[in-house]
């Protein structure tokens, strides 16, 4: 880049006028300058004056500024601008001592003088300091050639220089040899120099080119006008003062500008323009320096020819000079020769290692010119790509490209091509190239541009996208059935809300449990269970419509979006859902062949419809409240959703929260139950119940706030404290002479749960001494998975402390006939359903018959549960079932009412025509004044007591 390219940019960049002013200024200095010593200052004096102090002045403005700038600036051009600084010194020195011996003295400057020691010593510092500047040499044969390059251009200016001149001032007429010599010193050191300033000219170093470029040319200005003093012909009417010393003044000003105007070069040049501008440069500069030498001949020669046209003898200077001039073109030439045979070998070694790199690659290289077409392609596309490389040479890039991924690539190329190189250099560009099998390859490719046109360099990336593309199908995909998974299906919900769909109320999402998969694996194995599973998917892929989405959210649950068509009609569109999901409920329900077996479960089915503004994640959870409803409806159903079901869910919500302080708050209560003697009439027992009056005032059933309390440790919790509480208040009761037992409700999985102290129920009967036999557990919830041998061993203990057993809901199921096989049981407490159709089912009724038959073969006391109506008390008492427990005798009762009947002792049968005595006709004291045994109370015609508390049916 040229001195007059960093200064137009350094204006450019800093915006500014600074350096445009200084330059100006100079040039408006040095030019008033020449102005005066063209027209000879006026005076004589003055002209002296200029011509002696002037000169000496701007060398000492240029000594002084050199030296503030390398005092200022620490790089490893320091040193040569305290060498210029000394330089400049030396010439202010001698300028300033010529002026006292012209101006002060008034007398001719003698010769030899102080003066010229001290112009003597202007040229070595200038020539060291020039050395430093340039780009040092990185070998010795560097070094040989900057010497010899040197010396080319220093002897054949020696030569020329005298044959013209020299050779008659060496002669010495008349002058002593001190003068003579002091004659030849300031041309040879001129020549010296002005050798320097060309030689180095081509080798300055990177940095600060402007200052360089500005020095030289101070130098170069300088060395020029002592050339012409040195000239015998100026040298004779020379004066101070002339125009010549306007050549040394401009060249000292240059030099004290030199180092400062380059301090607004952008600290950050674009490295782009400076490319751009440096490239065309350097061709040409390489041609000056490679002609250096061959100018150098010449130039000899010129010399020698000009002695032999004048008719004179040749100098022997001349010859020497010449000869040694020819001497270093020779080893010049030989050091060029062996370098350039060391740079062929090594090009040739470099081509050969690119070569073997880019035939042995397995990326394709390609050069495509401007036009698209191929121009190299290496070897390896025929193991990538399945082509010889000769085939692809010549052809269109566009004809290998797929068709739907030409457009993308053209205007990704286009792009790249327009974006500045040093802002993007490469770019990576992904398509399909066909193959010469025929299929298309996922190739990726960095392109990097070449001549105005491009390189590939290629990679197949096929196994790579195949690779991704199932990684992410696996992560979007259940991988048992390969149906979307949850994540896939939110965004597919997503999606069929946003956009035109947003206003559709025809998208429908359908939520499916299979009912009695857990069985399935209980009893089948996991094995099958999975292969339900996906035979299930299958049906349900196949049932739904190609734009709809079938999906697996985990277990047994799974999820379909049925799409709108549009219409207006949200009630037909309802009942058309409807039938969708029924026909697919039916397709789930039918039985699976697996394994030679049929296996069956049934599908809850629950739909929610999205509407305006709803979001996915709403829309997913009404579904799922509404499959929730169709399976605590009785399951093998579909259920549509309804607000109701949401306000439901808060209400459960809350009455779970407020149920996890009602134990701490005392808000429980205990009640009991009768349980009556079918015969007599007799209280045999009381069975205990929980019932929970909250904060407001609301009285709640087991069956209401057990709903609630989904929390298993607060059901626990419950439990235990049930437990307590009935033994507790049983103990009272017997002290007082109520001795009828009373009967607590524990799930088995409570029994055998580790995490309880051992011995609980243990603890609590020694603790408030309640008597043996006055506590019975009934059994209830057995989990098949629990080990009955644990079961057996923990009945059996307790057992043995007259803890009685009773087996609640008998003839429900498998696990209650095999638990009575298997545990010490003392009585069977009939199921609800099985005493509620006892009357109006002929099935029932012999089933009912056949399991309290069971019960009196094994000795076992029998226990109905749900007894409501007369007609059941009479049907049961017929079939042999000792007692029953219900609303025909009494509902649950507090304590105080509970005395009551203990005191009366039995409840009216029906079918007795004894008239039984009201318990509490007649008060608390009625009671007390009532002394006959309960065996000759007279029964009332009413089978209702009046003391049963009012609590909600359960």
């Amino acid at each position: 880049m040229s001195a007059e390219g960093v200064l137009v940019r350094g204006r450019q960049v800093s915006g500014g006028g600074t350096g445009l002013v200084a330059q100006l200024l100079l040039a408006l200095i040095c030019g008033g300058y020449a102005t005066g010593a063209a027209v000879g200052w006026g005076s004589e004096k003055l002209a002296l004056f200029m011509g002696d102090f002037g000169l000496s002045l701007a060398a000492l403005i240029a000594a002084v500024s050199c030296f503030f700038y390398a005092r200022g600036h620490t790089s490893r051009f320091r040193p040569a601008w305290l060498l210029f600084s000394f330089s400049s010194a030396m010439a202010s020195a001698g300028n300033a001592v010529w002026g006292w011996y012209e101006v002060i003295l008034e007398e001719p400057v003698p010769s030899p003088s102080l003066a010229d020691l001290f112009f003597l010593c202007f040229a070595p510092p200038a020539i060291v300091g020039l050395l430093v500047l340039a780009k040092r040499p990185v070998s010795r044969a560097g070094w040989v050639c900057l010497a010899l390059d040197a010396w080319l251009i220093g002897g054949s200016l020696l030569t020329l220089s005298w044959s013209l001149a020299l050779a008659r001032t060496a002669q010495f007429q008349g002058e002593s040899v001190s003068q003579a010599a002091l004659s030849l010193a300031y041309p040879l050191l001129d020549i010296v120099l002005v050798s320097m300033v060309l030689a180095l000219h081509f080798r300055k170093a990177a940095g600060s080119r402007s200052a360089v470029n500005t020095a030289i040319a101070a130098l170069a200005l300088t060395v020029l006008c002592d050339a012409l003093f040195t000239s015998p012909l100026l040298r004779e009417t020379y004066r101070s003062g002339q125009l010549l010393d306007a050549g040394w003044f401009a060249g000292s000003l240059l030099l004290a500008y030199a180092p400062w105007g380059v301090r607004r070069v952008p600290e950050a040049p674009d490295p782009a323009r400076e490319d751009r501008q440096v490239r065309p440069a350097a061709p040409i500069a390489g041609s000056l320096a490679a002609l250096t030498p061959y100018l150098a001949a010449a130039v000899c020669t010129l010399g020698i020819l000009y002695n032999v046209t004048e008719g004179r003898k040749v100098d022997r200077v001349v010859v020497l000079t010449g000869c040694t001039v020819v001497l270093a073109l020779v080893v010049r030439q030989g050091i060029m020769l062996v370098d350039n045979i060391a740079l062929t070998h090594e090009l040739a070694h470099k081509e050969s290692h690119f070569r073997s790199l880019v035939q042995g690659s397995s990326d394709v290289i390609m050069i495509a010119a401007p036009s698209g077409i191929l121009r190299y392609v290496s070897p390896a596309a025929t193991g990538v790509y399945g082509r010889e490389a000769e085939d692809l040479v010549g052809a269109e890039l566009a004809s290998i490209i797929h068709p739907d991924d030409l457009g993308r690539v053209v205007h990704e190329v286009r792009r790249f091509l327009a974006a500045p190189p040093a802002d993007e250099p490469t770019t990576r560009i992904e398509c399909r190239f066909r193959s010469g099998a025929g299929d298309w390859l996922n190739v990726e490719s960095t392109v990097n541009r070449h001549q105005g046109g491009l390189i590939f360099n290629s990679r197949d990336v096929t196994e790579r996208v195949r690779l991704q593309a199932q990684l992410q199908h696996n992560a979007e995909h259940d991988p048992l059935t390969d149906l979307p998974n949850r994540a896939l299906f939110t965004q597919r919900v997503r999606q069929a809300l946003s956009g035109r769909r947003t206003t559709d109320p025809g998208t429908a999402v359908l939520f499916i449990d299979l009912d009695g998969f857990k069985g399935v694996n209980d009893r089948l194995g996991h094995q099958v269970g999975d292969e339900l599973l996906i035979l299930a998917a299958h049906r349900l892929q196949d049932s739904v419509r190609a734009g709809d989405t079938a999906a697996r959210l985990g277990g047994d649950e799974f999820a379909a979006i049925v799409l709108g068509d549009g219409s207006g009609d949200q009630a037909a569109r309802e009942y058309q859902v409807h039938e969708i999901a029924d026909r697919l409920r039916l397709r789930l329900s039918q039985p699976y062949k697996i394994d030679g077996n049929d296996v069956r479960v049934a599908a809850s089915i629950g739909v929610a419809f999205a509407e305006p503004g709803i979001t996915p994640t709403d829309l997913m959870r009404n579904a799922d409240l509404a499959m929730y409803r169709a399976k605590a409806g009785g399951k093998n159903r579909v259920e549509m959703y309804a607000p109701q079901m949401q306000a439901d869910v808060v209400r459960r919500t809350e009455l779970a929260a407020r149920l996890r302080t009602a134990l701490h708050d005392g808000e429980f209560a205990l009640v009991h139950q009768p349980v009556v003697h079918l015969t007599s009439g007799r209280v045999s027992a009381v069975a205990a119940q929980a019932r929970w009056r909250s904060a407001q005032g609301i009285l709640f059933t087991p069956a209401e706030f057990l709903r609630g309390a989904d929390d298993g440790d607060r059901t626990s919790e419950l439990g235990r404290w049930l437990l307590e509480e009935a033994v507790k208040q049983a103990a009272e009761r017997s002290d007082m002479g109520y001795s009828a037992p009373v009967s607590v409700r524990i799930p088995a999985r409570r029994l055998l749960d580790k995490s309880l102290p051992l011995g609980t129920v243990e603890a609590l009967l020694m603790r408030h001494g309640l008597p043996s036999g006055a506590l019975m557990i009934e059994l209830s919830d057995h989990d098949p998975r629990a080990s009955l041998d644990d079961l057996e061993h923990r009945l059996v203990a307790l057992r043995r402390l007259g803890v009685r057993i009773a087996l609640d809901g008998f003839g429900s199921g498998y696990a209650a006939i095999n638990a009575l096989r298997r545990l010490p049981v003392d009585v069977l407490k009939l199921d609800r359903g099985l005493v509620e159709g006892v009357v109006e089912s002929g099935r029932l009724h012999k089933i009912t018959a056949g399991l309290l038959r069971i019960a009196c073969d094994l000795g076992l006391q029998s226990v109905a549960e749900g007894v409501d109506l007369p007609e059941q008390v009479t049907a049961l008492r017929a079939m042999g079932c000792t007692h029953g427990q219900g609303m025909a005798f009494s509902g649950p009762l507090d304590e105080y009412r509970l005395r009551r009947a203990l005191v009366a002792g039995s409840y009216p049968m029906p079918g007795t025509n004894a008239l039984p005595v009201l318990a509490g006709t007649g008060g608390p004291g009625a009671v007390r004044h009532s002394r006959q045994p309960v065996s000759d109370r007279i029964p009332h015609p009413s089978i209702r007591s009046n003391n049963e508390t009012p609590v909600p049916p359960t």
